[in-house]
């Protein structure tokens, strides 16, 4: 925490003043910090308006405005704001973060410091079976027995690699100290890789508002991995406290909508019209027919 608090002249936004360095509780073990930020509602609309030399004033105009950047995809608004965010999260869920390649990171380093004895595990209602239809996705809970032997072999893999990691580090887990003075301990950046992708790391995350905004659409989304959609859903209520104009414009354009194609458009426009379209007959993969009917299932 700053102790030595200064006035400033660039806007702040007060709801998210409130959450500043205040950790934010995820899964067992992880949590999101707002560290900074710049930048507001009023500052897109700024941004959108230079060559006017000032802004609007009414906020129903600002409000409009937003809205017609967002659905008309005018994204170089949204990139004036930023905001750094402070992240604990399991290393598997790090590796999935890190393919949204326009943020600046900052990651806890494991071959200078030592990493806690932290590791992740799911719920028992998380344990989940193989998709038969989602190579990348969950099914079926498993059973209760059948979860409990899964978090078993979870839990005592990690403990087993976290001891082996202290072992070659020559250091006491419990004391943090050195266990046996006439040896030598493997460096640090080699004992590392033994260790379980369910161990926690933590990084400082800084993004502008565009890309944070696709980064939730994605994996906020019901098809993304459960461990980073928690995050991704405690991140949009930073974003409506941050910029809340925005964020209603991104849940109504983005997150919410779909997205049709000229041939499912033109399947909607026959079924409007009374025409029968088969799938045959659509142009449409499977899975596109099928998502078509999932959006509109009485056409």
């Amino acid at each position: 925490m700053i102790e030595n608090l200064s006035q400033t002249l660039r806007p702040t936004v007060a709801a998210l003043e409130e959450v500043l360095y205040k950790p934010i509780k995820l899964l067992d073990h992880g949590f999101i910090r707002v560290i900074d930020y710049m930048g507001d509602d009023s500052a897109i609309v700024q941004a959108a308006r230079v060559s006017y030399g000032k802004g609007t004033k009414k906020v129903s105009q600002d409000r409009g405005l937003i809205n017609y950047l967002m659905r008309n995809s005018h994204t170089t608004p949204f990139e004036m704001c930023e905001i750094k965010l402070h992240i604990k999260l399991p290393i598997f869920v790090a590796r999935q973060w890190v393919r949204h390649r326009t943020a600046n990171i900052n990651e806890y380093s494991a071959r200078y410091s030592i990493l806690d004895k932290e590791f992740y595990l799911p719920a028992a209602d998380q344990i989940s079976c193989q998709s038969l239809s989602n190579k990348q996705g969950r099914g079926e809970v498993l059973d209760q027995a059948d979860s409990k032997k899964v978090l078993d072999i979870l839990r005592q893999d990690a403990e087993r690699c976290y001891e082996n990691y202290a072992y070659m580090l020559n250091i006491d887990e419990s004391t943090g100290k050195i266990m046996d003075e006439s040896r030598d301990s493997v460096a640090r950046e080699l004992a590392r890789m033994n260790l379980t992708l369910n161990y926690y790391t933590q990084w400082y995350w800084k993004i502008d508002l565009h890309n944070l905004m696709h980064f939730l659409r994605l994996r906020s989304h019901s098809h993304a991995q459960y461990e980073i959609r928690v995050y991704a859903e405690k991140m949009l209520e930073i974003l409506k406290l941050w910029v809340p104009y925005t964020y209603d414009a991104f849940m109504n354009y983005l997150s919410c909508s779909f997205t049709l194609s000229r041939d499912a458009i033109n399947v909607v426009r026959n079924r409007l019209a009374g025409a029968s379209v088969s799938k045959e007959e659509s142009g449409l993969s499977a899975r596109e027919w099928d998502e078509l009917q999932e959006i509109f299932p009485t056409l």
